[in-house]
């Protein structure tokens, strides 16, 4: 690591802290990418890259990268598993706000972030709140734009390659073609302004933990340092260790209650009125409104029934359950189709069909009694208009 450039090792450095950020690393991990840092700033310092003096627009573009370094430094110190947790916080919070002091020299901090700090922080609540959601815009801003840029080199990258497979690149056009300084550069600066973002709320963190930390340790030195011993720690495994073992012994033993399917059953349950042990036929309890129902006690006086009476709903309430609502339906469906099912019987049993003939049998004859009580009636009538009334008793006429 000692003979490495300054470019390799920062890059070894990056890739161990975004390892280390993303998934995750080992203790051994961590203390080389510190060391790796902690080499890289002494280089730093060596080289003089930068200046008091100098702001961001003097800083050349492959020197932008070295100003993470602080930063990169406090999140991996951050990250070191140790006894004494108090120093570590500190020290990355040291390194922070170096980071952070150098960035404000090269005027890359945000006003509203100046601002804040020259306040001495928030004390509102609003106004924390406005603070963070500020920066919490500018950090996805951030974001987004970095993903842009990664996006267009990589088309550009695309396109560069299919063009030099398709008409070969002349001497001194190769540098035309990979001339990437300006995007380069701002890919650097948008970094950065992420960075910054995430320090000032990785520096509130790591305040409120140490604040945290020191009032604990304060506690038990004014208690006499009282800690756990290792023999309470085994005891009380021990006891849980054995509890478990006894609840699986009984679950063998132990029969389930039955599933509640009574809705109203299941919120007396819930609130405490009755047990799941408690037998319940499905039926449903009237409500009972005012201080009565509060109390749960039952009504024994006239005025108790009178006050419980007075807040009462002004919707009619359900006389029965769901499931009677159902059970009910149910039953009525099923006579239903017993009745469908006997009026089909009877309409295709031979007895049935058989006083069907029958009646029309009657009817047949019915109508044919009619028919000869018509002919009579017409006979009758002709006989009348042939024979009409008195016609032979001419004789018997005194005047004949």
């Amino acid at each position: 690591m000692e003979d490495l450039p300054l470019p390799a090792l920062f890059e070894q450095a990056h890739k161990i802290h975004a390892a280390a950020t993303e998934s995750g690393a080992d203790q051994e991990m961590v203390k080389k990418g510190c060391e790796a840092l902690h080499k890289c700033e002494e280089m730093i310092n060596k080289l003089g890259l930068f200046s008091v003096n100098e702001t961001k627009d003097d800083i050349s573009t492959s020197n932008l990268k070295y100003t993470l370094v602080p930063y990169y430094l406090a999140e991996l110190t951050e990250k070191i598993a140790q006894d004494d947790r108090i120093q570590i916080l500190k020290a990355s919070q040291a390194k922070l706000k170096e980071f952070l002091s150098f960035c404000e020299a090269m005027e890359l901090v945000p006003q509203e972030e100046l601002q804040a700090s020259s306040q001495g922080g928030s004390n509102s609540f609003a106004e924390r709140r406005a603070q963070k959601i500020a920066r919490f815009n500018r950090q996805r801003a951030a974001q987004a734009k970095l993903l842009e840029i990664k996006e267009r080199k990589e088309r550009r990258g695309r396109s560069n390659r299919a063009t030099a497979l398709s008409t070969p690149v002349e001497a001194g056009e190769e540098d035309v073609l990979d001339d990437d300084g300006e995007e380069e550069r701002e890919a650097w600066l948008t970094t950065i302004s992420l960075a910054i973002c995430k320090a000032f709320d990785l520096l509130e963190l790591l305040k409120r933990e140490e604040e945290m930390l020191s009032a604990v340790k304060e506690r038990q030195l004014k208690e006499g340092d009282k800690e756990f011993s290792q023999a309470v720690l085994d005891d009380r495994t021990k006891n849980a260790e054995a509890w478990h073992r006894g609840a699986a012994t009984r679950a063998l033993y132990t029969k389930p209650a039955p599933p509640i399917t009574c809705a109203t059953f299941a919120q007396d349950v819930l609130e405490g009125r009755a047990q799941v042990s408690q037998a319940h036929d499905h039926k449903h309890q009237p409500m009972i409104f005012g201080p009565a129902s509060l109390v749960g006690g039952s009504l024994t006086s006239e005025r108790e029934r009178m006050v419980a009476q007075v807040f009462q709903p002004t919707h009619r309430l359900p006389t029965m359950s769901i499931e009677e609502a159902g059970l009910r339906e149910m039953e009525m469906m099923n006579n239903w189709q017993e009745r469908n099912a006997k009026l089909m019987a009877e309409a295709n049993s031979a007895w049935y069909k058989d006083d069907q003939r029958l009646k029309s049998g009657e009817e047949e004859d019915e109508d044919n009694d009619d028919d000869a009580a018509v002919q009579k009636a017409r006979a009758w009538d002709d006989w009348k208009d042939d024979n009409p009334r008195g016609a032979g008793n001419k004789k018997l006429t005194p005047c004949g």
